[in-house]
């Protein structure tokens, strides 16, 4: 409950008073020493009717100013300036009278009936009667200083009271709580609560130290047991337990292991574990665990269960990325920047309405993109008036994106091999507003005898899918070594013809790019060095990502290349976007050199040769 202010401003303490309690006044005792000196100065006023305040003048009725209505007693009238210094002096004998003998700041507040005082309200008038101070007590408005005041009367605080009752040293402060020093309290309990956190810390890790001595040596199941599993699977709470105790073990092995067991069957006993918890076929966990240590196999595995945040791409070519996120915010979404590596993606939290449905997008402002895929065209990095093909386009992402940024200059040839997925190919062309783009279905591998000679080729390499598992779970059960095989002897044909579809003599371009869905080496490392092997007139280049992990230069007793460093590997579990490759290639001539005195130029690779006229006899 507000009060009301019946005056503009209370009467200010006696300077000599507030420098004697230091400032530390509540608002009772405010109230107190108001009403104390208010009173006695009315008391000296009776006692020298000549000084003081001058008597009013006789109203028109021949009523005095006063008689009839009291005299309000929340702010006292300003005293003549010739009285003003024998007043405040008799202020201060009057309060120091009062004043007990520890000084106001140690004086316990008494309620208002204590010695027949009158009440300290604001609301009360310093003309009314008994009753009317009885009635005024009575209906003493609660402030927030006085809530606890009957409580904390006897208390060590000497009525001062503190903000917060859950202070355990506020009985102890000798400060009163003010908004002053509410920041530092607030810095105190954040530094009391950092140190809680770190004893609770040191306390765990000191019981994980005990159980882990206390803790029974884990032993592999028996051949016997192994084969009884296989027709009574145990429950997945088991299998989780029995994985974290073979990691474990794996962590410390030559402490925790079995004397008879070798580190190859605790992988082996983990591996089919980890097939049975997670769904994968044997040969897939396999290639997968040769990745990873143990710890991070878990960590990759876990996030692959795990959806990735959607996220969408910005239409430079119709809008900006703070005018979309705007009228996304406008119409409830909540969203937010990817990161700092790219300006013009956003990842959706939440959205009311599906986000392939606004009409924004109907509109070509964003497309529905994921942030691997960003990736390969930003280490592509076309330019304007530039001549690009993208090989395997659908469905439009990366095109439409190479677009955006070549300002819809130039020329993108939009090629695909499947006819079907090139309907959203187009679609995505019409709708985002791209007017340079050309779409063709033809196989990858017959360029460039269909056209050659591009400033840069992108090639984004149909895969196993091994990184995107979070959104197609069918891969963990259905890519075997057949796939394997025939998607790496397809890869290599395609970055081959990519290499010889590239103008080395272009001004500006002369790269090429090629990236996979893909985690596993086979698909990635190994097809890179295959084609640094065939095509020796091409070197790898920085993509230019700040982020991502370098790429393999050795895999368990292969050696690659060491320029390998310079390509890339995104996982989910580390960088929370779908598991991606990326490799780039400057292309150093036309020319392939086959011999020390021989050398092949590919048709349609753009170079230009000057034939011999034979001459007729």
């Amino acid at each position: 409950m507000g009060r009301q202010a019946k005056n503009k401003q209370d009467a200010p303490l006696p300077l000599e008073l507030e420098n004697m309690i230091d400032g530390k006044v509540t608002k009772k005792l405010h109230d107190r020493i108001k009403h104390e000196t208010a009173r006695a100065r009315k008391q000296h006023q009776k006692q020298q009717p000549g000084k003081g305040r001058q008597s009013p003048a006789p109203a028109k009725n021949g009523k005095r100013k006063g008689a009839a209505e009291p005299v309000k007693a929340k702010k006292a009238k300003v005293v003549e300036s010739e009285d003003e210094a024998e007043a405040e002096s008799e202020d201060e004998q009057m309060a120091d009278m009062d004043a007990p003998d520890g000084g106001w700041d140690n004086a316990p507040i008494e309620s208002d009936s204590d010695n027949g005082l009158e009440s300290m309200s604001e609301f009360s008038s310093a003309g009314s009667d008994a009753s009317d101070d009885e009635e005024s007590n009575a209906k003493k408005p609660m402030t927030l200083l006085d809530s606890d005041s009957d409580s904390d009367a006897g208390s060590d605080a000497g009525g001062v009271e503190s903000y917060d009752e859950f202070d355990s040293d506020a009985d102890s402060d000798d400060e009163a709580v003010t908004f002053r020093d509410m920041e530092r309290r607030s810095r105190r309990l954040d530094a009391e609560q950092a140190e809680d956190d770190e004893l609770g810390e040191l306390e765990l890790a000191a019981a994980g130290a005990v159980v882990e001595g206390e803790r029974e040596a884990f032993a592999l199941p028996t051949a016997e047991e192994v084969a009884a599993e296989e027709d009574a699977p145990l429950d997945l709470s088991q299998v989780q337990m029995r994985i974290q105790e073979v990691i474990r073990v794996l962590n410390n092995f030559g402490a925790l292991r079995e004397d008879d067991r070798s580190r190859t069957d605790y992988m082996d006993q983990l591996q089919r574990d980890m097939c049975f918890y997670y769904g994968y076929n044997e040969y897939l966990m396999e290639k997968l665990l040769q990745l990873f240590t143990v710890n991070e196999a878990v960590e990759f595995f876990e996030a692959n269960e795990i959806a990735r945040p959607v996220t969408i791409r910005t239409n430079t070519l119709k809008t900006r990325r703070r005018d979309l996120a705007q009228a996304l915010i406008n119409r409830g979404v909540n969203l937010d920047p990817i990161g700092k590596w790219t300006k013009v993606g956003l990842t959706i939290f939440d959205s009311p309405v599906p986000v392939g449905a606004t009409p924004e997008y109907m509109a070509g402002h964003y497309m529905i993109q994921a942030a691997s895929s960003f990736l390969p065209v930003m280490a592509l990095a076309p330019q304007e008036n530039e001549r690009v093909l993208d090989m395997s386009a659908a469905p439009g992402g990366k095109t439409t994106y190479c677009a955006a940024l070549m300002k819809n200059t130039g020329l993108v040839v939009a090629n695909d091999a499947n006819r079907e997925r090139e309907k959203a190919l187009v679609a995505n062309i019409h709708r985002l507003g791209i007017s340079n783009a050309v779409v063709c279905n033809y196989d990858g591998r017959e360029f460039p005898k269909v056209m050659g000679g591009f400033d840069r080729v992108l090639l984004d390499a149909p895969c196993s899918g091994t990184g995107v598992i979070s959104k197609d779970a069918s891969v963990k059960t259905n890519k075997g070594p057949e796939d394997f095989s025939m998607l790496t002897n397809l890869q290599k044909e395609l970055i081959l013809s990519a290499i010889d579809s590239v103008n080395a003599d272009s001004p500006t371009g002369g790269y090429i790019v090629y990236s996979t869905c893909s985690v596993t080496v086979d698909e990635d490392e190994a097809v890179v060095n295959y084609a640094l092997s065939k095509r020796p007139n091409v070197k790898l280049v920085d993509a230019k990502l700040d982020f991502g992990r370098p790429g393999f230069t050795s895999f368990r007793g292969r050696a690659f290349h060491s320029s390998l460093s310079l390509t890339r590997r995104f996982y989910p579990h580390t960088h929370n976007m779908d598991g991606f490759f990326v490799a780039k290639f400057k292309k150093l001539s036309n020319k392939i050199q086959v011999e020390e005195n021989q050398f092949i130029v590919p048709a349609g690779s753009g170079v230009k040769l000057k034939q011999k006229k034979k001459r007729r006899n």
